[in-house]
């Protein structure tokens, strides 16, 4: 039973598919800075890049193997149900009517998102429904490409993890989580060549790939 009280958090993505660069970085994270909950939110639709190869009941299917002896990780299935493109500050905008004005949220990217983020749609809302927790990458620059936008960075900027969970929302926190070399797109191409991934992603969800013939 997870403490209403506590620090959440959700964590997006295509999930085509789901792998051990999404599910390790984010359990090293919350280790160090104590998140009481993850919630994985595939998309169904994503706005800014092609659609998934694998249907969206495919990518459930695979997050629910993946985290099924995981109780740190849950599952929201909401954007997987639309039909149309799903922004990042609608959802947190409704998670927080969901949640109440009080409890801590937070929405995990990385540092690659961080930078882009000012292209995002709305942008400027989502601190206000959430802390934005960003798993640090290397070979990424810490500054924004537009002065006004690296002030927004450093206004919000908290090198403090207790804040994350005595205030709601409006942090940014950069956390040092370790890095695996690994994405959905390499995965993708190995299976197509036959190549082994059993290192790369939960045997549950390799199993499935192999008998859904996913990939190939």
């Amino acid at each position: 039973m997870v403490d209403m009280n506590q620090l959440q958090a959700l964590f997006g993505g295509t999930f085509d598919p789901v792998h051990y660069g999404h599910l390790k970085p984010v359990e090293a994270l919350a280790n160090q800075i104590g998140l009481a909950r993850v919630i994985i939110m595939p998309n169904n639709v994503p706005p800014h890049r092609s659609q998934p190869e694998a249907t969206s009941a495919q990518r459930k299917e695979m997050v629910e193997l993946a985290i099924r002896d995981k109780p740190l990780f849950a599952l929201d299935e909401r954007e997987l149900k639309r039909d149309t493109p799903s922004y990042t500050a609608e959802t947190l905008q409704a998670w927080r009517q969901e949640q109440g004005p009080t409890r801590p949220l937070a929405f995990i990217i990385g540092q690659d998102s961080l930078l882009s983020f000012p292209q995002w749609h709305n942008y400027n809302t989502i601190l206000d429904n959430c802390h934005l927790i960003v798993c640090r990458r290397p070979g990424y620059s810490l500054n924004m490409t537009e002065e006004s936008h690296q002030q927004w960075l450093e206004s919000h900027l908290t090198h403090d993890a207790d804040s994350l969970h005595s205030l709601p929302a409006g942090k940014i926190y950069l956390a040092e989580t370790p890095w695996f070399n690994i994405s959905a797109t390499l995965i993708r191409e190995r299976l197509e060549k036959g190549e082994a991934c059993d290192d790369l992603l939960p045997a549950a969800v390799l199993d499935y790939i192999i008998k859904q013939r996913l990939y190939c």
